[in-house]
């Protein structure tokens, strides 16, 4: 009985354990999701603990997980840099990637950039309006601490005495930076760069500080969201219609005014872009003799003659012609000769319905943001005056594996004009000489042109910057 009863007993047990055995294994699994979630949330707050530094936050425009930071590099700082940046879109774009460099170089750290105002363009955007602000900041937290503003301390240390400012040289050596700058940031703690743009030199920089200008141009001056989704929309409905090529067609009043270039122009007009000339301060307000600029080169070419141009280079009329600039002067009747060589002329605002360009329109540099991208993607690209786009985006297609850019020789083309037009030359005399005197500058390996004592005249860095690409010697 008692052997019985004991083996009962036993049964019973087992009876039980298989009875809670569901329960624990329910148990297990519970404290499984638990334990999960709990390792979720400290990712979560380990993410955030990372980014309160500087209030940094992930992009928006991560799709990936986890987001991967670079590590931050650890310094102590000499002070604050503030920038107010000047100028166009790409004058601002590259006057940024300069001071990132040298904010580096000084060991500082650095404000995002406010933009002026007080120029032509004279547009109200903001760098978070037009760059993708979180994405500036933890992109470059590896080479320099970029805050979204200065912290309280140096707020109150502002509201006490006025921020001490300056007008760093032009095409500055790193000597000057260190012997002439650093010192005044670190007197003060707070230095203003009333200018930023062409403030250091081209060339005879080491190589990793040049690399870092390209990281910056190229990699963490993303645009925002709406911006490159815009832009990208336009680059698409292109690509629907084939092979395209984009027009800096600088022929806004705005060039004319400033160059003092009248070819082509009415009396009335001549003196609407002349009154505009004088009208803005810093301007040059003296008669201008544009027939001698223009044998120098230095005036833009009219649409006209572009016309003709891109005809002797060989390019299909079928080709369609996206027209990157802003409002040309006198369009109607300016683009005519252009228009009825290549018929599938195309800007923004004939490839994007109102309400999609609606949020861009009274912003100048948002507009320009939406013809870089589509001059950066676009299979030819061919500007028709010196500025500071054609060498953004000629430097930036270089980086993105020497895809063609055509720098037209203006001095020479002038010249080949008046011969065509006025008979002295065949159209097929004229055809080869275009071709020829282009055949070296479609944006292909090269060196830039360095002189020390003109640095003006030079190949701008960020035109060329071969630093940044596959080895010259080695490039095919």
């Amino acid at each position: 009985m008692e052997t019985g009863m004991g083996g009962g007993s036993k049964a019973e047990k087992m009876k039980t354990a298989a009875a809670k055995q569901p329960s624990s294994m329910a148990c297990i699994k519970f404290w499984v999701v638990v334990t999960s979630i709990m390792l979720l949330i400290l990712w979560v707050c380990a993410l955030q603990l990372a980014t309160l530094d500087g209030k940094i936050m992930v992009p928006k425009s991560a799709f990936f997980f986890p987001y991967s930071f670079p590590p931050q590099r650890v310094y102590k700082s000499n002070g604050y840099l503030i920038l107010s940046t000047n100028g166009g879109l790409n004058q601002k774009r590259l006057g940024i990637s300069d001071m990132v460099a040298i904010a580096r170089y000084l060991n500082v750290t650095l404000i995002v950039p406010k933009f002026a105002y007080g120029t032509y363009w004279n547009d109200t955007s903001e760098f978070a309006d037009i760059f993708d602000v979180n994405h500036f900041i933890t992109s470059l937290r590896d080479e320099v601490k970029i805050l979204k503003e200065l912290p309280p301390e140096q707020k109150r240390k502002l509201e006490s005495e006025p921020v001490y400012y300056m007008f760093p040289m032009s095409f500055a050596s790193l000597e000057y930076y260190h012997q002439t700058v650093l010192p005044r940031i670190q007197k003060r703690g707070i230095l203003l760069f009333a200018q930023t743009d062409a403030r250091l030199a081209n060339n005879g920089l080491p190589a990793e500080l040049q690399r870092l200008r390209c990281r910056v141009n190229y990699e963490a001056l993303g645009f925002t969201r709406p911006i490159e989704e815009t832009g990208r929309k336009i680059v698409d409905i292109l690509r629907e219609k084939g092979p395209f090529l984009a027009l800096h067609l600088r022929y806004e009043k705005d060039v004319l005014a400033f160059t003092g270039c009248q070819k082509g122009l009415t009396k009335e007009e001549a003196a609407d872009v002349t009154q505009m000339r004088y009208s803005h301060d810093g301007w040059m307000h003296k008669p201008v003799d544009w027939k001698k600029k223009q044998e120098r080169g230095s005036c833009p070419l009219t649409p006209e003659d572009t016309a003709l141009v891109l005809q002797a280079l060989g390019i299909d009329n079928t080709t369609t012609i996206y027209i990157a600039a802003g409002e040309i002067y006198k369009k109607e009747r300016r683009l005519a000769d252009l228009a009825a060589a290549y018929p599938n002329l195309a800007s923004k605002q004939t490839i994007l319905k109102p309400e999609e360009l609606e949020p861009f329109m009274e912003h100048g540099d948002q507009m320009a943001a939406l013809d870089y991208i589509v001059a950066i993607e676009s299979d030819v690209f061919v500007p028709t005056f010196v500025g500071n786009m054609d060498k953004a985006v000629e430097g930036h297609r270089r980086y993105m594996g020497f895809k063609t850019t055509i720098s037209l020789d203006r001095k020479l083309l002038f010249g080949l004009i008046d011969q065509y037009k006025n008979g002295t030359l065949l159209w097929d005399e004229f055809s080869l000489l275009v071709k020829k005197i282009h055949e070296n500058r479609r944006g292909k390996p090269a060196r830039r042109t360095e002189n020390p004592d003109h640095p003006r005249q030079e190949d701008n860095f960020y035109s060329n910057p071969y630093e940044c690409l596959p080895p010259f010697a080695s490039t095919p």
